[in-house]
């Protein structure tokens, strides 16, 4: 802090330093300057900007469509789940979609037994933010994520993750000391007794 100085001394200081005059606050009255390498300085903002984004994530509206119609195979029904549960891990809204065709618009029932069943599957991680409703030949409904149940499914996947990884040394482990215990018994054998017998009267008789 070296106080309130005319620009062209400040210039002068920044040249005989070997750096820049950087403004830093132009809407105080005097305007703040600083004397740095302005090119480190731009890299530590962009690296500052881009860690501030990471952490504010923005939540998306993610449209997950169950298929033209209700016609659509379980199977396929199954994906979209999967999709869904996907974008709520990730933190975005999804919007489930159902279509109807022709004279399926006269067993709407079934729509709202699909969405129901969907609710359930999805409520270990999501909430109902729009309940189902009708809107011309579609019905959709607003699926939210629980931010509690997330964050503990996501603590007990990793729990569960870290609880399996030891086991693999351990039981590789294991398996070298039984094979080394077994090689110890096998050349304690009474078959590896009888061979060395056998061997000695044979070496006593070349004597």
């Amino acid at each position: 802090m070296v106080g309130v100085v005319e620009t062209i001394e400040a210039l002068r200081q920044a040249f005989a330093a070997g750096l820049d005059l950087v403004e830093v606050a132009a809407d105080s009255d005097p305007p703040v300057c600083r004397i740095l390498d302005f090119g480190k300085y731009k890299y530590e903002m962009a690296k500052k900007e881009k860690a501030n984004k990471a952490k504010h994530k923005v939540a998306e509206v993610k449209e997950v469509r169950l298929g033209r119609s209700m016609k659509i195979d379980p199977h396929d029904v199954e994906i979209r789940l999967q999709q869904a549960r996907r974008f709520l891990m990730e933190g975005h809204k999804v919007q489930i979609v159902q279509n109807f065709r022709g004279r399926e618009m006269q067993h709407k029932e079934r729509g709202n037994q699909r969405m129901k069943d969907i609710i359930e599957r999805l409520s270990d991680i999501g909430r109902v933010e729009l309940a189902p409703r009708f809107a011309g030949r579609r019905m959709s409904m607003m699926i939210a994520p629980d931010k509690s149940k997330v964050d503990a499914l996501k603590r007990r996947e990793a729990a569960t993750a870290k609880a399996a990884a030891p086991g693999a040394p351990a039981s590789a482990a294991s398996t070298a000391l039984d094979g080394q215990t077994n090689a110890a018994v096998a050349s304690q054998s009474p078959g590896a007794d009888r061979s060395a017998a056998a061997r000695e009267p044979a070496e006593l008789h070349s004597r």
